[in-house]
């Protein structure tokens, strides 16, 4: 019993439908407390660390990836 292509794509799919929802909210987020705040540095401030929250988390998830595929790769030799 492995997991079936369809299964892959599945998950991936829906990996990518919360990473691309939570940059949203956190992008929401940001507005609205720029406006209570009355600042717009805050919410340039709040937007700015989650996209740098997001490229780590992205980047570090395909260099976690390539680790493994080479450790695989190892195996298989």
């Amino acid at each position: 019993m492995g997991i079936s292509d369809n299964d892959m794509k599945r998950a991936a799919s829906i990996r990518t439908a919360l990473i691309l929802g939570s940059i949203a909210v956190v992008f929401f987020g940001g507005i609205i407390l720029a406006q209570y705040a009355g600042e717009p540095t805050v919410g340039m401030s709040v937007l700015g660390f989650a996209v740098l929250g997001f490229l780590f988390v992205a980047i570090g998830h395909n260099v976690f990836r390539g680790r493994a595929r080479a450790g695989d790769e190892a195996h298989d030799e």
